[in-house]
């Protein structure tokens, strides 16, 4: 019989409790930048919503871009050392930022320079990192692990948020960004520490584009992997449309503004705390049919929204869909660290972020487009129809139906790599 105390007794490895805490500090600076990168932009000299979005697109496209070669690298070179790397360049883009806004000698070329690096830093980070947990984590404490990371980031991204305010009115943008340099710098001292001795993960060392090719093949031979994947970028792409564009509007509109709209915000970031507590007890014997099912839950929030539902409602809709996300991240990771050969883990991962994310930009550039043509009810509402549909598409596949977990035997735990 489990306890909530087994779960968390693997915080008392050494390796883990540094990956851990490495991750906790990465996430509240991840959390803190971006207040304190729009607002230290937006009071410099000269500077219009324009800069901001110029800035923010040149980091986004960043991420884009180095995500497949992120999964490379870190196929190829040892993970830690690539996690420690990335950090760190992270830190020194942020101090670039944090100087350049302190000093009011910021021109807008400079400040895209500057977030491109911290893009393509963290473009590095989630394929590396995804690989790095089965090096780190025994076997048959994985999902444990994965839940942990996904409790200690969750809380770190409320509490960032809340921080990154206060320290932005109290100080100013520019001494925000280099606390968050800061953390990411700590946070790379720490992945510095882990002492793992493998040297290489193994596999790779052919050319990039081969490497990639390989890393492809393992993507696509897996069909509950690339199914899920498809379902992802249309979901992801009808998600940030609601949820960045479409529910803000109404919210506006006709449920008080901005008050409300965080109260929709912190139902989800407390259904995702929660969500990562119910990851650790939870053993679906068919982990990837579990996932998908678990997709239902975004559709909810934003079909409400749609239909004009009493606030409160939305609310706790907005709590459930933060349940059934942590839920199924911590599934998803799991499972794809069992399923997937170590030393191709990182390419496919990248395969996995880029395919999720790439239709993101598309549903956000469509969303003010559809409010005005349709208006945003109806918007809301197509974006919640099409949440349910892609769900449904993915539950065709007997690859995703099917897939069943190992059966994990009493007593017995694979070691760590090392």
């Amino acid at each position: 019989m489990h306890d909530y105390r087994s779960d968390v007794a693997i915080l008392q490895d050494r390796r883990f409790a540094l990956l851990f805490s490495a991750r906790t500090l990465s996430m509240l600076g991840i959390a803190f930048a971006p207040v304190a990168l729009a607002f230290g932009i937006l009071d410099l000299p000269g500077a219009t919503p324009t800069t901001l979005s110029v800035v923010l697109a040149a980091e986004s496209v960043a991420i884009v871009v180095f995500t497949l070669a992120g999964g490379v690298v870190a196929d190829r070179y040892p993970r830690h050392r690539v996690l420690q790397a990335a950090e760190w360049v992270n830190a020194l883009a942020h101090v670039g930022l944090g100087v350049m806004i302190l000093g009011e000698q910021a021109p807008t070329w400079a400040l895209a320079t500057a977030a491109a690096v911290s893009g393509t830093a963290t473009a590095m980070v989630w394929p590396a990192l995804t690989g790095i947990v089965p090096d780190v984590v025994p076997d048959a404490h994985l999902q444990q692990g994965n839940a942990l990371l996904g409790l200690g980031g969750n809380v770190a991204r409320v509490a960032g948020l809340v921080a990154g305010g206060v320290v932005v009115v109290a100080v100013g943008g520019g001494w925000a960004l280099l606390i968050a340099a800061a953390l990411f710098g700590v946070a790379g001292l720490l992945i510095s520490m882990l002492g793992l001795t493998r040297a290489r993960v193994g596999g790779v060392g052919g050319t990039i584009l081969g490497d990639l090719r390989d890393g492809w093949q393992e993507f696509r031979s897996r069909q509950w992997l690339w199914v899920v994947v498809v379902q992802f970028s249309v979901l992801v792409m009808v998600w940030q449309a609601a949820h960045l564009v479409l529910g803000p509007v109404v919210a506006k509109q006709e449920l008080g503004g901005p008050k409300a709209w965080t109260a929709v915000l912190t139902g989800e970031a407390i259904g995702l705390i929660v969500g990562v507590l119910i990851a650790m007890r939870v053993r679906p014997r068919r982990p990837i049919l579990a996932v998908t099912l678990l997709s239902f839950g975004a559709a909810p929030p934003y079909l409400l929204l749609g239909y004009s539902a009493p606030l409160w409602l939305v609310v706790a809709s907005a709590f459930l869909l933060g349940v059934c996300f942590d839920l199924f991240t911590v599934l998803w990771q799991t499972t794809m660290q069992r399923e997937i050969p170590p030393a191709a883990l990182s390419r496919v991962s990248s395969y996995d972020a880029l395919g999720s994310l790439m239709l993101g930009p598309l549903g956000l550039v469509l969303a003010g487009p559809a409010a005005e043509s349709f208006g945003p009810h109806p918007a809301l509402i197509g974006c919640g129809a099409v949440m349910l549909m892609t769900t449904l598409f993915a539950l065709c596949f007997p690859g995703v139906r099917q897939l069943e977990a190992p059966v994990a035997r009493p007593g017995v735990t694979a070691p760590a790599g090392g």
